[in-house]
């Protein structure tokens, strides 16, 4: 009996990862990249030299309609999906452009999250249809100016003024902000900290766009301003006291980036890549040289590992088995090969490699801010250091 045939080799998918999906999940995987190619390439090179994200309402509508904002979340309004295909998502956005994937990310694993996982019936009827439409944007307070990393040193204050709460502080590096409708907001309180679902219509309240960056430029990014803003009874998230509400928020977040951060990877290797076929030097392309084929070579073992391990901790937030620790593992990982895979595909891309011509630069300018937001590098290292040895190096 003859053996089988075996496939065909694919440069794309070398190790064969499609294998491991079903046809739900291409299917997915397929709508997001799909909508991506037509509304987000044509026009992502331009949006990012100007420094603006235009039409951001009518893009999260549309993200809506195809069930990615709030995917994994079930009912009101959410598509209930697997953790495994908000993973292919995200990749599929950040392929496209890191900011994209943010406000999914935020939209969905942060605000949305938060009410779902910690809200009361009352506040998930009347925030996450909306914003499952795309209809009503979300932002997720609880960095502040001088707390980044050490969020129980926030100064954001909440005390109570009868039945009502009153917040007054400042929250910094706010994706969404100026354009949300509602921001969860985490605070200090009496009692401990607590979020709060704050409408941002509420007087008192406001966000002030941040400027000059130069990473996530086609995205929006702002301050929040909360000066003695009133809220009812009713704002405060009833089910969560304590830092472990917002940190199981940005472990939910963290995961998008584990994939995410692999589709910024893929799109500048595969531009490096088919640049290596055409680009010509000495009588030959370039890519017939045994330097750039060892970097296309290792680019491409650290690209597919790094999917291979984020299928892996997708298939075990399906199993309601992943640690905080091991998002971190992959965060850690994946986020440092991706800017490595960038900084190496500019290489062979040359001075073109620059140019907004190629999304290279912009992938590794933007992979700088996705390093250190939702958790550094040193976070996660002594996240790790403290599972691996049994002991704090935090304090």
């Amino acid at each position: 009996m003859s053996a089988p045939a075996k496939p065909r080799f694919d440069a794309g998918d070398p190790l064969g990862i499609d294998d491991l999906l079903d046809p739900e999940d291409l299917a997915v995987r397929d709508t997001v990249r799909s909508w991506a190619t037509d509304r987000v390439m044509p026009h992502i090179a331009d949006w990012y030299e100007r420094g603006e994200l235009p039409g951001i309402r009518e893009l999260a509508r549309e993200l809506g309609s195809i069930g990615a904002l709030g995917m994994s979340l079930k009912g009101y309004g959410c598509a209930g999906s697997s953790a495994v295909q908000y993973g292919l998502a995200c990749l599929e956005l950040e392929a496209a452009d890191s900011g994209i994937r943010s406000l999914v990310s935020v939209q969905g694993s942060l605000a949305m999250y938060a009410i779902h996982r910690f809200g009361s019936e009352e506040q998930k009827q009347r925030w996450l249809p909306g914003m499952a439409a795309g209809e009503i944007i979300g932002c997720f307070g609880l960095t502040e100016p001088d707390h980044g990393s050490d969020p129980a040193g926030m100064r954001t204050y909440a005390k109570r003024d009868g039945s009502d709460w009153v917040l007054t502080g400042r929250k910094m590096w706010i994706t969404n902000g100026s354009v949300s409708g509602v921001a969860v907001v985490w605070a200090q309180t009496d009692d401990g900290i607590r979020g709060f679902a704050v409408p941002t219509d509420a007087p008192g309240f406001s966000a002030p766009e941040i400027k000059h960056k130069w990473s996530l430029r086609a995205s929006v990014t702002s301050e929040l301003v909360l000066d003695e803003v009133r809220l009812p009874a009713d704002a405060v998230l009833p089910e969560v006291t304590g830092l472990k509400g917002p940190l199981s928020c940005l472990t939910h977040a963290r995961y998008g980036i584990v994939w995410g951060s692999m589709g910024a990877a893929r799109a500048s290797f595969e531009s490096a890549l088919q640049y290596s076929r055409t680009r010509e030097q000495f009588g030959r392309p370039i890519g017939g040289f045994q330097l750039t084929q060892a970097k296309l070579a290792d680019m491409a073992v650290e690209l597919h590992k790094g999917i291979l391990l984020a299928h892996h901790l997708g298939r075990r937030m399906d199993a309601g088995t992943l640690r905080p620790e091991q998002v971190s593992f992959g965060k850690l990982n994946n986020v440092r090969e991706a800017i490595e895979i960038c900084r190496t595909s500019r290489t062979i891309l040359g001075a073109n490699g620059i140019s907004l011509e190629y999304p290279v630069m912009r992938h590794a300018t933007n992979l700088e801010s996705v390093l250190t937001y939702e958790g550094t590098v040193e976070m996660h290292q002594l996240v790790l250091g403290k599972a691996l040895t049994g002991l704090d190096a935090f304090r």
